[in-house]
């Protein structure tokens, strides 16, 4: 039995139907936590030393990394009981969900540092820290968070479609006999 699982038995009933119901949300919301703390580290981290002068490019590198580590756990986690594509397929297909994020998740940075000018001299350098928080890690994560859990679900790791197709007519069978009507 997994930690999580050991927690969800653990919780009161009410609560525990609904953990159960929304576990892949759940799942994709700690990997998305743990992501968002991976991302926060390396965007203030380069933000404070070797990219102090190019922010968005910051938030860009420190997204590419949190995408890598998303997508194993994602993969191996979040969404293991879903999918039924071959690796590569549905890298390619999470790494282009993940590209769109991106942009996304860079979008509300760039208009609020070079639209908005909220960054020196035109605030306070305080101001400025809150005014890159802000937007690049709550503004532009949600939006981006949003976009990934439907493109995830879309796209990437889709249900697998196990419903038997029904067959009525006896050559629509491989054997040659004709069906029974259901």
């Amino acid at each position: 039995m997994s930690v999580v699982e050991s927690v969800v038995l653990r919780l009161p009933e009410p609560l525990r139907s609904l953990a159960l119901k929304h576990r892949e949300l759940l799942k994709f919301a700690a990997v998305g936590g743990t992501c968002f703390v991976i991302d926060t580290a390396i965007f203030f981290g380069l933000k404070s030393t070797i990219l102090n002068e190019k922010p968005v490019t910051a938030k860009i590198v420190a997204t590419l990394v949190a995408t890598i580590v998303s997508y194993v756990l994602n993969r191996e986690w979040s969404f293991k009981t879903r999918g039924g594509r071959e690796r590569h397929h549905e890298a390619a297909l999470f790494f282009l969900v993940n590209g769109i994020g991106i942009a996304l998740n860079s979008l509300p940075l760039w208009v609020s540092r070079y639209l908005l000018h909220l960054q020196e001299p035109h605030v306070s350098r305080l101001g400025e820290e809150i005014s890159d928080f802000v937007s690049a890690q709550v503004i532009g994560t949600l939006i981006a968070m949003a976009f990934r859990w439907w493109g995830y679900k879309k796209w990437v790791f889709p249900e697998a479609d196990f419903r038997p197709r029904r067959v009525t007519r006896a050559y629509d069978r491989p054997d040659g006999e004709a069906a029974d009507r259901a």
